[in-house]
């Protein structure tokens, strides 16, 4: 499985359209009331308990206004905070706070809240081996970032995007005309360090699948007494991902059949922000 570090050069376009979009040519309000050399100071508090991702990408939405402010956090990404909790304090140009508080807010609190939702999700499974996954269920353009997000709650980054992965499902195994015809025509010419994955819904296909020598088996929208027998059957010769009405409440009795991983798209398609206030000084 992969894991995606934060590079802040990879993503800065998406960071830099954000604040296009939000600013255009100018903060009309801001500009109009607030004199250009006057300085202040900002900090942001937590609202409720959760865990903290995005920082840096919060730090340059402020610097790319201002290359004179001062930055201090007193967490850092993939840390618990209680509400109340101070999580940092900017100082600098007014109009720069002003200014870059919703874009940077945004970030941080979209990030936040998946990193908070990962972490619940990864607790309920402390006592078990399973992994949480996420999936391709992201905001456009904002993959890197929630999949940062997801690994500063505890969870486990799936592929990337359509080429770092092989993962056969359904409407390939038909076109293919069936899972071996399927693995055997991207075996030809695959590099050997690319993992293949079959989604399987059926004990027969997952004989099937594991018969090709693959490296993941997908039990997708499997009952829990099938997915136990189909675990069985792998033993160990291939790892085994749950997918499909995975729920916060059903997670420790999927864990339970044996899986090594268990994928979850609601923790980037479904989540609510994390609450975090920005208070500046008049």
């Amino acid at each position: 499985m992969k894991k995606s570090g934060l590079n802040i050069e990879e993503i800065k376009s998406v960071i830099d359209y954000s604040l296009k979009e939000d600013i255009g040519n100018g903060d009309i309000t801001t500009n109009s009331l607030i004199p250009i050399d006057l300085q202040s100071k900002a900090t942001m508090i937590a609202k409720s308990t959760g865990v903290i991702a995005g920082l840096a990408i919060a730090e340059y939405v402020f610097r790319t206004l201002s290359e004179d402010i001062t930055w201090k956090t007193f967490v850092n990404d993939g840390d618990k905070v209680s509400k109340g909790d101070l999580i940092l304090e900017i100082s600098g140009s007014y109009r720069a706070l002003l200014t870059g508080e919703r874009v940077a807010l945004n970030f941080l609190q979209r990030m936040s809240g998946i990193a908070t939702m990962t972490a619940n999700y990864v607790d309920t499974l402390k006592d078990y081996k399973t992994k949480i996954l996420d999936t391709r269920k992201t905001v456009p353009g904002l993959r890197l970032i929630d999949k940062y997000a997801v690994m500063m709650g505890g969870g486990t980054n799936h592929r990337i995007g359509l080429y770092d992965m092989v993962l056969i499902k359904d409407n390939h195994i038909k076109i293919a005309g069936g899972i071996t015809n399927a693995v055997a025509q991207i075996k030809k010419n695959l590099p050997s360090e690319i993992k293949i994955e079959v989604e399987a819904t059926t004990i027969e296909e997952v004989k099937e699948a594991l018969a090709t020598g693959v490296d993941i088996i997908m039990l997708d929208n499997m009952s829990n007494n099938t997915m136990t027998e189909s675990v069985k059957i792998i033993n160990g010769r291939a790892k085994v991902e749950a997918s499909g009405n995975m729920t916060i409440e059903r997670l420790r009795e999927v864990a339970a059949t044996g899986v090594d991983f268990i994928s979850i798209g609601a923790l980037t398609h479904s989540v609510s922000a994390f609450d975090i206030s920005m208070n500046i000084e008049s």
